[in-house]
């Protein structure tokens, strides 16, 4: 059983850390961004070093008190959020921003765990590299929480997840002891990775501090351009098609369906469009280039080549750097547009890239078995993630579809676990898919994590409640 966070524990706290670290809950640690969750009373402490995050972690596992590591506030699965908890310790990295080293030489960055997305890419950019994680909350989303749920975002088809950019970290484990394991190398074969255990644990093993990141020599030239297909079946081939031309060259293939670009059309006019009437499906192609080679040349070869293999039917290609910004702007602006209208259910999936399309025409086929829903399917068709959200139909409310909700969501996790895919791509489990876990989780790796988490956290004082449950 955990306690909560009392006056003695406090006072101890006190008398290590120093009083600017002590900070007022205001109400944005306690939401959540789908509004799902709703944080309890908690101790806020925002430490400003590593040791000082190393005496909260000691105090609250002296005192058998839950701590809950707060980055961004950007996750959608409620795993920053201190849900019917006793009083825990919310433990901020927001005052953890330092970038505390670039070596150029060695294509590699290390930034403490409150740093945000957007400025270890300015970093980069300044050391004349580029760090390629990239997703729509990368102002205000922190490297510390994007490893802890292991984020993927659109360039995962060349660069891969957070994960693949992570060459060491610095963390502090359950007992408050400090992993000291920012090793900047390729090639590190000593025992287990325990990098690679942290990462993705949603702060469940212990509280990511610090972090080597890997960068990547800047693309000579970027592109990117809109083609509009008949279907799902069809961006997959054009997909294949795209890698064959330009190899390791095509950095993002994004799918988006029609519903999206009605979203947007009716809830944010001011971002102009490329095509009225809005299509069905179209691809958003990301190039980043080197040499010679010019995006633009190699979007137009790909469009015809694939338009006389009847892949696609029109398309636009950015003439322009505003122009590919706008491009994405537009494909960013889809998670806020759908916040807008409101959903019914949202779900990020993953199923093998092959099986999308069958995918995407039988779970429309099992929702309208249960009802009238509007779907806006989109997301990263190169790595097999969808993002497969449910709407009201036009002209009725979400709370319509409350008795459908849960029938719903089991009907997309079924046909997902079907198709041998993921109930989370890149979002995590967090609070809210706890029990979709533990009802498609394989048993032996279940069994394994719990016996991990106790291993390392025996009083269930990390992130209590978030990926295993309360019980773990």
């Amino acid at each position: 059983m955990l306690n909560p966070v009392t006056d003695e524990m406090e006072a101890a706290l006190r008398a290590q850390v120093p009083a600017a670290a002590f900070r007022p809950l205001a109400p944005h640690y306690l939401e959540e961004p789908r509004g799902r969750f709703r944080g309890c009373d908690a101790l806020l402490v925002a430490p400003a070093t590593v040791e000082e995050v190393a005496a909260v972690v000691r105090a609250a596992n002296a005192f058998g008190a839950g701590v809950i590591p707060f980055g961004g506030g950007t996750g959608l699965v409620g795993g920053q959020i201190s849900e019917a908890l006793p009083r825990p310790v919310l433990l901020s990295l927001e005052r953890m921003r330092r970038v505390r080293a670039v070596y150029r030489e060695e294509n590699v960055l290390v930034a403490e765990a409150g740093v945000v997305l957007a400025d270890v890419q300015q970093a980069a950019r300044d050391a004349e590299r580029m760090f390629p994680l990239s997703l729509a909350s990368e102002g205000s989303a922190q490297i510390g929480g994007l490893l802890s749920v292991n984020a993927g975002g659109v360039n995962v088809l060349r660069y891969g997840n957070a994960r693949e950019l992570c060459l060491g970290l610095e963390a502090v484990l359950p007992d408050g002891s400090v992993l000291r394991g920012l090793k900047r190398l390729r090639k590190d074969n000593t025992g287990y990775d325990l990098r690679n255990l942290l990462i993705g644990a949603e702060g469940t093993l212990g509280v990511i501090t610090a972090a080597s990141l890997r960068l990547y020599p800047r693309p000579w030239i970027r592109g990117a351009a809109f083609m509009v297909v008949e279907s799902p079946a069809a961006a997959l081939r054009l997909l294949e098609m795209a890698q064959r031309r330009m190899g390791e060259g095509v950095s993002a293939f994004e799918l988006i369906g029609g519903t999206g670009l009605d979203f947007l059309a009716g809830t944010m006019p001011e971002i102009r469009q490329p095509f009225v009437p809005h299509p069905d499906w179209v691809v958003l192609i990301g190039l980043g280039l080197s040499g010679e080679r010019q995006p633009s040349d190699e979007l137009e070869g790909l469009f015809a080549e694939a338009a006389e293999a009847g892949l696609v039917q029109d398309g636009v290609i950015a003439r322009s750097e505003a122009q590919r910004l706008a491009f994405w702007h537009l494909r960013e602006s889809i998670p806020e547009a759908n916040r807008r209208i409101g959903a019914v259910a949202s779900h990020d999936i993953s199923v093998p890239i092959s099986a999308i399309p069958d995918f995407i025409v039988k779970a429309g086929e099992a929702l309208a078995r249960l009802g009238d829903f509007r779907i806006n399917c989109f997301g990263h068709l190169g790595d097999g993630n969808l993002h497969y959200n449910l709407f009201p139909a036009a002209g009725r409310g979400r709370r319509d579809y409350d008795p459908l909700r849960a029938a719903a969501s089991r009907a997309v996790y079924d046909l997902v676990d079907e198709f041998d895919g993921s109930i989370s791509a890149e979002h995590g489990i967090g609070r809210l898919k706890v029990a979709e876990l533990e009802r498609y989780g394989d048993p032996a790796r279940l069994a394994a994590m719990r016996a991990i988490k106790a291993a390392l956290d025996p009083q269930g004082i990390m992130n209590p409640g978030a990926v295993l449950g309360l019980t773990a």
